[in-house]
């Protein structure tokens, strides 16, 4: 699923970066102020402008840093994915052509096949044409079932395979027996 790049949404995360650059300048200019650390004077009017011009520093500050280090990665990124999807629109155009002109020649080859079938048959008619022949041999020798073997195994021991039973028995019981006598 490829993801659309909604232009209302862009200006809605836009939008509330601004509110949070903007909430945080806020904050550090009462902590500031608070503080008594910049520039305590007596007329509110210089207050004001002065924690104003610390606030839009702040904000610049802070809109420079964000551009620098997270609005350049994150476009980079999205270049990346475009053309990641760019290229395998282009890798699965090719592969349809691809398999459409293989289709095409299968079907000539076909076709060609065809032609030349009926071109024997009209050279030669009344005979079966020699694909035809192969196909009910080949069907013939499918068919092939030689039966239920009749004859009866005259072995009535069981095959041991490399196994012998009896001679685990034999070690497991004089291995019981030397410990019986060593005890």
């Amino acid at each position: 699923m490829t993801r659309q790049h909604n232009p209302t949404d862009q200006a809605e995360i836009r939008l509330m970066g601004l509110i949070l650059s903007q909430s945080i300048t806020i904050g550090v200019a009462v902590a500031i102020f608070d503080a008594q650390m910049w520039l305590v004077t007596e007329s509110v009017l210089v207050n004001g402008l002065t924690y104003a011009m610390g606030g839009f520093a702040v904000q610049g500050l802070g809109y420079y840093a964000f551009k620098m280090f997270f609005q350049q990665g994150m476009d980079e990124r999205m270049r990346m994915s475009d053309m990641e999807r760019g290229r395998q629109r282009r890798y699965q155009s090719m592969q349809t052509q691809f398999d459409q002109r293989r289709e095409d020649l299968e079907l000539r080859m076909q076709e060609m096949r065809m032609e030349q079938e009926l071109n024997w048959i009209e050279a030669n008619p009344g005979k079966v044409p020699p694909r035809w022949d192969t196909y009910s041999q080949t069907t013939d020798a499918m068919d092939f079932n030689p039966g239920i073997p009749d004859h009866r195994a005259e072995n009535t021991t069981p095959l041991s395979l490399g196994v012998d039973f009896e001679e685990e028995e034999e070690e497991e019981k004089s291995a019981s027996k030397s410990k019986k006598k060593e005890k």
